[in-house]
């Protein structure tokens, strides 16, 4: 309050000054330019030239009010083309976040168009236009972004690449991938889809292939990528084995089998699928020397497992290495499971019961439920073995028990 009266006081003051002025002399103003004349008082003038100024400041606002008006109403506005776009964009996100493909296609696009970056929405086109089997409209607009923004090149061919995988043309998305590897040898998306890729359509060997630049360049972080070079060079033993019958599968096996380097032959996983590969081509003395081999120097239980499978040159022998473990482990139920099954090879029918009985203890498994359910029905215990069969058909898969059986029907 204190303010606007110091305010007021000044604007009074200076009134009283201006009238004190005005009434000490009035001044005069004479304008000549050939025929016009303009003669004033300088306080009239003064006045004159304020009304003049205020009159321009008044049109010139009025001229920007109806400009104003007229671009919220004209549709054809700078204001209203921005607006639209921004509205395009909100839907078309929206849309594709939600699986409204055509929706989706429909507002990416026309953004895309209107943008300055249209990148982003045109992926987002593409993509929904993929979505629908639209598949020359999506690479159509992909081709549309390449003209619009060369540089992101790239970025263009990785979306390209998934999206002819989405619609399960791998050929094309692996020379799509190709390209851009003998261009961006080292970018990390590109050797990751790359791998992917290869692990999709089963060619392991390509995986080996990308294995150290996967290392070198850190696509994976180490415990992946570890677990990735078990899995290909046991996917690849697998391959090489399945190429060929008989002989020539054994020998095609070997030979990858000696690609390996000397760490990697001791890898239980690695020794486990090699093993297991040389017994279904029948080689079965040679899987038991690899898996007493390999369990003399590190036991495993998935090695001690298989060792029950496969049979040696010497039955009797084999129990005797088994059994030389089980100081050890005398609660692997999986080396309990192997010496029950390398008993009935040497038919030792009481020892045999004995040892799948104390695996079953340990751990109910449908492996050594029907083992014993075999040699309780040749012992002529019908009875326990169908219940045995029974119980590990349920542990196969605790599904088949989750539904009610019928009730039976009585005539």
């Amino acid at each position: 309050m204190k303010r606007l009266y110091v305010i007021l006081f000044l604007v009074i003051a200076a009134a009283a000054a201006l009238g004190l002025a005005i009434a000490e002399h009035s001044g005069y103003v004479l304008i000549a330019y050939k025929g016009f004349r303009f003669e004033s008082s300088l306080w009239a003038t003064l006045a004159l030239v304020a009304v003049l100024w205020l009159v321009f400041w008044g049109i010139k606002a009025l001229v920007e009010l109806v400009m104003t008006s007229s671009g919220v109403v004209n549709p054809w506005s700078r204001r209203n083309r921005s607006r639209r776009v921004q509205v395009a964009i909100e839907h078309g996100q929206l849309d594709l976040a939600e699986g409204r493909w055509a929706s989706a296609q429909r507002h990416l696009h026309r953004a895309a168009e209107a943008e300055r970056q249209p990148l982003l929405y045109y992926l987002g086109a593409a993509r929904a236009a993929n979505e629908q089997g639209h598949y020359e409209e999506s690479d159509s607009l992909l081709e549309r972004a390449l003209e619009r923004q060369p540089q992101a090149e790239l970025a263009i061919a990785l979306n390209h690449a998934q999206l002819q995988t989405d619609r399960g043309d791998t050929e094309g998305a692996l020379a799509t991938l190709q390209a851009m590897h003998e261009r961006h040898p080292h970018n990390v998306q590109v050797l990751r889809q790359l791998q992917r890729l290869h692990q999709q359509r089963g060619e392991w060997s390509e995986v080996i292939r990308l294995l150290p630049e996967l290392r070198k360049d850190k696509v994976l972080p180490s415990s992946e990528l570890a677990e990735l070079e078990r899995r290909a060079w046991g996917q690849n033993l697998s391959l090489a084995a399945r190429q060929e019958d008989g002989e020539v599968g054994l020998q095609s096996l070997n030979r990858a089998w000696q690609q390996l380097t000397s760490a990697q032959r001791q890898e239980p996983q690695l020794v486990l699928a090699y093993a297991e590969q040389l017994r279904q081509l029948g080689a079965q003395v040679e899987a038991e020397e690899v898996l007493r081999t390999a369990l003399k120097r590190h036991y495993d239980s998935h090695l001690a497992r298989l060792y029950g499978l496969v049979r040696g040159s010497d039955p009797a022998r084999q129990l005797q290495t088994a059994e030389s473990w089980l100081k050890d482990h005398p609660a692997d139920p999986s080396l309990l499971l192997t010496l029950g099954r390398l008993c009935l090879q040497n038919s030792l029918w009481g020892k045999a019961r004995d040892y799948l009985e104390s695996s079953l203890r340990v751990q109910r498994n449908p492996e050594a439920c029907a083992e014993l359910a075999r040699l309780l029905a040749q012992l002529g215990d019908t009875e326990g073995s169908n219940q045995l069969f029974q119980e590990g058909l349920g542990l196969l898969d605790d599904r088949l028990l989750a539904a009610p059986l019928p009730v039976p029907v009585h005539a």
